[in-house]
């Protein structure tokens, strides 16, 4: 009798071990290699985009904004829902993207280029919006005041009418034989209009002559750009969406009959042209996602946020694009440059 109630006791005492080793080792076990469940999520932010072409650089800036958002914590298929819509290059579908956003509520609606902008602002009346890769937001009417735009509209322009002048600067100082310089251009364009007009200014200052060769879709850049051999000794274009998407084939006239190619956007030097005054449009989109981030996060007003600019200028030269263009490179033009190590591209 007495060894069954030691042996009773004995594994009573086992069983309770094992209960309260049991209670005491769940904590561990489910930190261990066991993911713990998420945390209860916080606001899921929508944001709508309207783009009117893929081109290098407003895509640059597409990515550049969406980076920031998520430094900032907002990232794209876990807290972000993305609505992107790309035009094509085509009026009508610029529109309507604009209509059918308009429509909807978002947390903020964002524009690149000039043409979404002003669909976009006069159809987006219920959501913050924000421009980018827009040149001139007042002439193009998107905005009245840059300092303090009012109303639900705010972003950054894509440029700085100094890069203008010190563009037209190394041109007409290094290159002495250029006389006529030719631009092919979607005169239907305000950002492209104002900035031919400024480089005309520009370049009359030292006795050279602007040529336009006008377009009216991607199709016609190379007829236009052929149009000018012959009658100018160096090509340029603006920040023009139509012509910078068919600039494959401004870079092989230029090759071709060794004319000196100088671009406004940085993207378009690497692809091939000599030589711009300017910066990166990935950057140029991180500074509007940023922007977005005080508006989402800190509930900043559009209306009470300052138009943006660009400030960091900076000449971009292209070696492999001079030899294939004729242009010899010297230690003057090199010596321009500030950033020699990421802004003369080999």
């Amino acid at each position: 009798m007495k060894n069954k109630v030691l042996f009773s006791l004995v594994m009573s005492a086992v069983l309770v071990g094992a209960v309260g080793c049991g209670k005491k080792d769940a904590p561990a076990a489910a930190g261990s290699n066991t993911p713990a469940a998420p945390a209860a999520s916080g606001k899921t932010y929508n944001i709508a985009i309207s783009q009117i072409v893929e081109h290098p650089s407003l895509d640059a800036t597409r990515n550049g904004f969406l980076a920031a958002l998520k430094d900032a914590g907002i990232v794209d298929g876990q807290n972000l829902k993305v609505d992107y819509n790309n035009a094509q290059g085509d009026s009508a579908n610029n529109l309507s993207i604009a209509q059918k956003i308009g429509a909807k509520s978002n947390d903020l609606v964002l524009a690149i280029a000039t043409p979404s902008a002003q669909a976009v602002v006069q159809q987006v009346k219920n959501s913050p919006v924000l421009f980018a890769a827009v040149t001139d937001p007042l002439g193009a009417k998107i905005v009245s005041n840059l300092d303090k735009p009012g109303g639900n509209v705010s972003g950054a322009s894509d440029t700085n009418p100094e890069a203008t002048v010190q563009l037209v600067n190394f041109i007409t100082t290094n290159f002495k034989n250029v006389k006529n310089v030719g631009v092919v251009i979607n005169t239907g364009e305000p950002n492209a209009v104002v900035m031919a007009d400024r480089a005309e200014k520009e370049l009359a200052k030292s006795g050279v002559k602007l040529v336009r060769a006008p377009v009216t879709n991607t199709s016609e850049v190379k007829q236009a750009a052929e149009s000018l051999v012959g009658r100018v000794d160096a090509f340029y274009i603006t920040l023009d969406n139509m012509v910078v998407s068919g600039v494959d084939a401004i870079i092989q006239t230029a090759n071709k009959n060794h004319i000196p190619f100088f671009s406004s956007d940085r993207d378009t030097v690497e692809k091939g042209a000599f030589a711009t005054v300017g910066f990166k449009y990935f950057d140029h989109g991180y500074q509007v996602g940023q922007m977005a981030v005080d508006i989402l996060k800190n509930g900043k007003k559009p209306g009470d946020m300052k138009v943006g600019m660009q400030e960091k200028l900076d000449l971009i030269l292209n070696l492999k694009a001079a030899a294939a263009q004729g242009i010899t490179v010297t230690d003057a033009m090199k010596n321009a440059v500030k950033d020699k190590t990421n802004n003369i591209i080999q």
